[in-house]
């Protein structure tokens, strides 16, 4: 994808920190309110240009692991007193638990329910017990709304950058949709030019998250976020 790759300097104005402050102190809420004791570290997989983690980081002690090494760049220049290490959300051991895993919408890259197990598995693999582990996905079965959104920012060093998301579901009856961007760059000359960024991302109903979740060991709820969001709150009891 070239949204994580080739375009990831372009992450920060493709999507701004400054537009994560809101949804960045509900989750340091959620996670305070379903840890048995407050929590001090936190694993974030899937963790991107760390734009959550800006502001995570004054609540917690953040670790974050992404795939991108692209990415993992354009974030520690936004974080650089958090450790940062590359690896898939489906594998990667570090070797110690966390009291808390976050894992944003990264997650619906999971396209697959043995992908989806994967990382469902890795989260637990790193949190204490006691502690919890949220999943923000985009969306579940029951809530898919296919849609267009635009968006995008001006930066400060005469770069700018605009986009136009179109999201469809071509085959309801299997377990991925498709995101599609024609992102329009403008350099510090002036020019422009447009690239087309097409996401396969995961898609499962409300039960198969409870069941994947209940299946490796967590206590599992799912609530609605202040965004309308189905998220998952599971709680590691031993």
């Amino acid at each position: 994808m070239k949204l994580y790759d080739e375009l990831a300097e372009w992450w920060p104005l493709f999507s701004a920190p400054d537009d994560y402050a809101e949804e960045a102190a509900y989750f340091a809420r959620v996670l305070v309110d379903a840890c048995s004791r407050a929590p001090r570290t936190v694993l974030e997989l899937g963790s991107g240009g760390g734009n959550n983690a800006l502001y995570l980081k004054s609540r917690f002690e953040m670790t974050l692991v992404d795939l991108s090494p692209q990415m993992l760049a354009v974030s520690r220049k936004l974080n650089p007193e958090c450790e940062h290490f590359e690896g898939d959300m489906r594998s990667v051991i570090l070797g110690r638990t966390f009291d808390a895993v976050f894992v944003h919408d990264a997650v619906s890259y999971m396209t697959n329910a043995d992908d989806l197990r994967a990382a469902i598995r890795t989260a637990y693999r790193h949190c204490r017990a006691g502690g919890v582990a949220l999943f923000v996905p985009d969306c579940v079965r029951e809530t898919f709304v296919a849609e267009t959104r635009h968006g995008g920012h001006d930066g400060d060093e005469s770069r700018s950058l605009r986009y136009l998301m179109w999201v469809v579901d071509p085959d309801p009856a299997d377990t991925t949709y498709r995101t599609d961007f024609a992102i329009i760059l403008r350099d510090r000359r002036g020019d422009t030019h447009v690239v087309h960024d097409s996401h396969v991302e995961g898609i499962f109903p409300r039960a198969e998250w409870m069941r994947l979740l209940r299946e490796t060991g967590f206590e599992p709820r799912s609530l609605i976020d202040d965004w309308g969001r189905e998220v998952f709150v599971a709680k590691r009891s031993r």
